[in-house]
């Protein structure tokens, strides 16, 4: 039996998010409706989360100001220091804000979009191999994940990346069809600006893509192996570029490279934000973020869990069964090399983001989304197709009964929320996983009920809690999924951990009449209070040792340069320092130099030193 079955040659080149002239005429109001839908879910009340991540906000206002700190990403107009990851989701946001303003929607709006783009693609993608139903599950999958509708609203680099890595593996199914290079390329080019938005976390899909590619392309192996070498250097100078020219471009004129300790984005992409992250081994790191102890159960501890369990054990269950009932396809068989992609994609990403040992928050797992959806998507809608078959039909049952045990066990972690809704959604799982199992035997209009029934219930949970994470206000460096009342104080809720405070109205007044003569009007230590600062006036803030204060940029003598030439104009001292075991004290010498050389004064509850004097 072949549980996936390619779709005909008019399916394989019909437009991504529409459906062709031998599609059920239910499939293009279908389709709008997805979209509509999860553009309201990702668009509604966005501008209550403000700046949001204001790290970021303020790099994107600094890029609307100066051409450089666009290019560059850097934290500040006068170009001091850059954020710590390369800057392709900063471009979006400097354009945007330069179109349309610096304002919270200007930087926000970019994400969602991304969002209703990464579900229109999926589809796409999953409709070519399986079918317009299975796009429409897995596009609603994605949709009603908690940890997408977090990102989508959001303006961390994840919505980026999720978008091209999406894009990279619609590309590789559209290689798959006729082996063509011209797709396999775009593929690698996707993957390779992905770089440019994540650094080395977008290459964690590049064995799924290869390996399916090489097993299933209709061509001889030798064909094959030069395809993807073809495909493989595209992806490499699609991210070699910009590295090579920050590389070349001369240190003294381009701002310090911020989360390095040598001044180099190479050092950033592989140690910082690359295999430090595995290895735990990061020079300039204060230590690892929230995500809990290493373990094949770390997705789903308290801190992941919300984001992205919902669906994942149906999506473990969903790949074995595919990869079962696909054994003995043809070597080309559309249907598998489908599957390989995205089990490849989860496999991958799902050991990596176990393993970690280095910094590693809960949001980051929305990059199983798109797999987790689309495996769901696939096995859910060919199973039930084949639920004749009592291996199927046993397969489709354990599912739903798996899926709704699961949410019982994530929301029963909450009681006081919605506390009927736990036992409702077991319950009614446990009843249609046997109505599924017998489903077979039903006449045709219980059989359709029996199906709405099932579909309703496995959304059941993950949608409840992608609502409540859509209709609450996220700001900091840290955001969480699920609702106000069950996030608390945990990290990335408002009011916790790495939150950004705007300075009040006096010192927001003092530190825009301080631009005047001044390259930048404040320096503070660690980047989210120069972000709040900078936010609020309008003005460059030096951010003094980057995001965690550990980065030897400025060195004191250099920070002292700064104030001799009249370049800086206040030192607010209440910076956040954050020093780890490893990483310069630049920062903490230049806030003691400052504290020993000049009075302080308070303004709003904040202290300032008036370099100037």
């Amino acid at each position: 039996m072949t549980l996936l079955a390619s779709r005909d040659e008019a399916d394989r080149t019909a437009p991504p998010a529409r459906g062709t002239p031998a599609d059920p005429r239910w499939v293009r109001p279908s389709v709008a409706a997805l979209l509509l839908t999860t553009a309201v879910l990702y668009l509604w009340n966005l501008g209550e989360s403000g700046w949001a991540n204001a790290f970021y906000s303020a790099a994107a206002q600094a890029g609307s100001l100066s051409w450089k700190a666009l290019f560059f990403g850097s934290s500040d107009a006068a170009n001091a220091i850059t954020v710590d990851k390369t800057p392709a989701a900063l471009w979006v946001m400097s354009l945007s804000a330069r179109l349309f303003g610096v304002n919270a929607w200007s930087v926000l709006v970019p994400q969602a979009l991304m969002g209703i783009g990464s579900v229109a693609l999926l589809f796409a993608a999953v409709r070519r191999t399986s079918g317009p139903a299975a796009g429409l599950l897995a596009g609603a999958v994605l949709a009603l994940t908690p940890a997408a509708a977090l990102m989508f609203r959001f303006n961390n680099p994840d919505a980026l990346l999720v978008l091209l890595l999406t894009a990279g593996a619609y590309c590789v199914v559209r290689a798959l069809e006729k082996a063509s290079p011209r797709w396999l390329a775009l593929a690698g080019v996707a993957v390779g600006f992905g770089f440019l938005a994540k650094m080395l976390q977008a290459f964690l899909v590049l064995p799924a893509f290869g390996l399916a590619y090489l097993i299933a392309a209709p061509v001889p192996l030798g064909r094959r192996l030069l395809h993807l070498l073809g495909a493989l250097i595209c992806t490499f100078l699609s991210a070699g570029w910009y590295l090579a020219v920050v590389a070349l471009w001369p240190a003294a004129d381009r701002p310090y490279i911020g989360g390095s300790q040598e001044n180099s984005l190479w050092e950033l992409a592989f140690g910082y934000n690359g295999f430090g992250r595995i290895t735990g081994d990061e020079v300039g790191s204060v230590g690892g973020g929230g995500g809990g102890g290493t373990g094949w159960d770390r997705l789903f501890g308290s801190e992941m869990a919300g984001g992205i369990a919902w669906l994942l054990p149906a999506a473990v269950l969903a790949l074995a069964t595919g990869l079962w009932f696909t054994r003995r396809a043809p070597r080309t068989d559309r249907g598998r090399s489908a599957l390989i992609v995205w089990v490849g994609w989860f496999l991958v990403t799902a050991v990596v983001f176990s393993s970690m040992s280095g910094i590693i928050h809960a949001y980051y797992t929305i990059a199983l989304a798109p797999a987790i959806a689309a495996l769901v998507g696939i096995a859910g809608t060919q199973l039930w197709r084949a639920r004749g078959n009592p291996a199927a039909a046993g397969a489709l049952s354990a599912g739903i009964g798996l899926t709704a045990l699961t949410a019982y066990l994530l929301l029963s972690r909450q009681s006081d929320w919605l506390p009927g809704l736990s036992i409702a959604i077991l319950v009614a799982g446990l009843l249609c996983a046997f109505l599924v199992f017998v489903a077979a035997r039903l006449p045709d209009v219980a059989r359709r009920l029996v199906a709405v029934g099932a579909l309703i219930t496995v959304l059941a949970g993950t949608g409840a809690y992608t609502v409540a994470t859509a209709a609450t206000p996220h700001s900091g460096a840290l955001p969480s999924a699920g609702p106000e009342t069950v996030r608390g104080m945990r990290m990335g809720a408002p009011g916790g951990l790495l939150g950004t405070s705007l300075p009040g109205e006096n010192l927001a007044a003092l530190l825009r009449r301080g631009s005047e003569n001044h390259t930048w009007t404040a320096a503070t230590v660690g980047s989210n209070n120069a972000a709040g600062y900078q936010l609020g006036s309008g003005a460059p803030v030096m951010a003094v040792g980057g995001f965690n204060g550990t980065d030897p940029a400025p060195t004191l003598e250099q920070f002292q340069e700064y104030v001799r030439s009249g370049r800086i104009h206040y030192f607010l001292g209440d910076g956040m320092m954050m020093r780890g075991e490893t990483g310069s004290d630049a920062a903490e010498r230049i806030a003691a130099w400052v504290a020993e050389t000049y009075r302080p004064t308070t303004v709003d509850g904040v202290t300032v030193y008036d370099l100037s004097r």
